[in-house]
């Protein structure tokens, strides 16, 4: 499933065609996807303005502006497991799939959603496994949405640091892997992602959590405690947005089926230091170590037990 990174690269290519644009006709072929699609789906969406398009976690959202007594939505899209958008504009062939870790597939009985606009240019979303989702929410309801109401601060964003990791750590005996891939204490992290961070920062995937705040005192009010990371937990904060930023310039990691909008390959994976290399050698200067692999919660995790601690 794409992570954070892959998400972000999906809305930074999709973005040129779709913001600002009007749609004028959209075309479902389907009445599902991993969940039904709204109702009057693609009655809903015609002849109304894209916004703007962001993204939440793992999820893309286009601000759908009111019109003719409808009011602003939000398309919610997620990729699943297989979903991918492909971008066909006017007078020019439609962007072809690339080079994949996997095959992907070609065939149009796949291309289950199609938007039509002004410009002349369509996006077509194609998912085989039909993992992916569509929902018409009203715009001024999404944050209580139940995909969203519950989701922490977003990684890169100015809302997450070490103080707020820490008081999420404070307690907990839970792994420091477990606690980063709550989406309650932070938004769109991934498997691969806190492999790769965790390794950077030299810490344990299955670290107590607990073990990475330092002493907790009293606020001036003598109401709130005051919870005070320890330096591991500074740095860990700051290598998660490095990893993140350098893999979504990156185009992000494309693994089994995920894909760019122009079909193209995905390059962080070839910097990957630590996730699917069990039994290679640790690149951390001067380690010497290898990486190996354990199970947390019926997932792979890959570190090394010579320099993460």
């Amino acid at each position: 499933m794409p992570e954070l990174p892959e998400v972000e690269t999906v809305r930074r290519g999709l973005a040129p065609v779709m913001e600002g644009a009007r749609l004028v006709e959209v075309v479902a072929r389907r009445p599902d996807l991993r969940w039904p699609l709204p109702e009057r789906f693609a009655e809903r969406l015609t002849g109304r303005r894209v916004a703007g398009l962001g993204r939440r976690a793992k999820y893309l959202v286009a601000d759908i502006e009111a019109a003719n007594g409808r009011p602003a939505e939000a398309l919610v899209m997620h990729l699943g497991m297989s979903g991918s958008f492909r971008i066909d504009m006017p007078a020019t062939e439609p962007h072809a799939p690339g080079a994949f870790a996997l095959p992907r597939s070609k065939a149009a009985a796949h291309d289950h959603v199609e938007f039509g606009f002004e410009s002349g240019a369509r996006i077509v979303y194609n998912d085989p496994r039909r993992f992916g989702a569509m929902l018409l929410v009203p715009r001024n309801e999404l944050e209580e949405h139940p995909l969203f109401r519950d989701l922490g601060p977003e990684p890169l964003g100015n809302a997450f640091d070490a103080a707020t990791l820490a008081a999420a750590c404070a307690g907990r005996r839970s792994p420091i892997k477990a606690v980063l891939l709550d989406q309650t204490v932070v938004a769109g992290l991934g498997n691969i992602y806190v492999c790769e961070a965790l390794h950077r920062a030299g810490i344990a995937p299955d670290r107590m959590a607990a073990s990475l705040i330092g002493a907790i005192g009293q606020s001036d009010g003598g109401v709130a405690p005051i919870i005070h990371p320890t330096a591991p937990l500074d740095r860990l904060v700051a290598i998660i947005r490095e990893v993140l930023e350098e893999a979504i310039r990156a185009g992000g990691s494309t693994l089994r089926d995920h894909a760019q909008v122009d079909g193209t390959l995905g390059y962080f994976q070839h910097t990957f230091r630590a996730y699917g290399r069990a039994g290679e050698p640790c690149l951390t200067p001067g380690c010497g170590g290898v990486i190996e692999r354990l199970v947390q919660s019926g997932r792979s995790t890959f570190h090394c037990t010579s320099c993460q601690k």
